[in-house]
């Protein structure tokens, strides 16, 4: 009984060492195979992924050229429509100006205001020369 125990034995540990040798070879076969085919499936995964960034980095440039565009022609109509203005109406000028000063004044901006006498918008620089006459 022992011999055929031992036989039994012997045969067992063939194939349990078959078994373990096979599935090794097939788990070194299959990481031969996978790595390979992961990198490169890995690589471009890649190389999707830049060129998307790309495409989408692309679409906002566009994206932003066309809003300054829009932006520069309204800007060219406002400047149209003031220069209407202020041929239609020579005043709107002078009312764009004493704005903007009053803005500097409220703001701190202009310390110090001469007065300068005017008739017709234009300075009387020798107002005091007729006083004595």
């Amino acid at each position: 009984m022992s011999s055929s125990s031992n036989q039994s034995e012997a045969g067992s540990f063939f194939i349990v060492s078959g078994a373990v040798l096979f599935l090794g070879a097939s788990f070194m076969s299959f990481c031969l195979w996978f790595f390979p085919t992961y990198a490169v499936w890995r690589s471009g995964q890649s190389g999707k992924a830049t060129l998307m960034r790309a495409e989408q980095e692309k679409q906002i440039q566009i994206e932003q050229a066309k809003a300054e565009l829009e932006s520069a022609k309204l800007r060219a109509e406002a400047i149209a429509i003031v220069g209407e203005a202020s041929k239609k109406y020579p005043e709107y000028r002078t009312q764009e100006f004493i704005g903007a000063f009053a803005d500097a004044v409220k703001s701190g901006q202009v310390e110090q205001i001469i007065y300068v006498p005017t008739e017709a918008n234009i300075p009387i620089v020798e107002s005091g020369r007729f006083r004595n006459q």
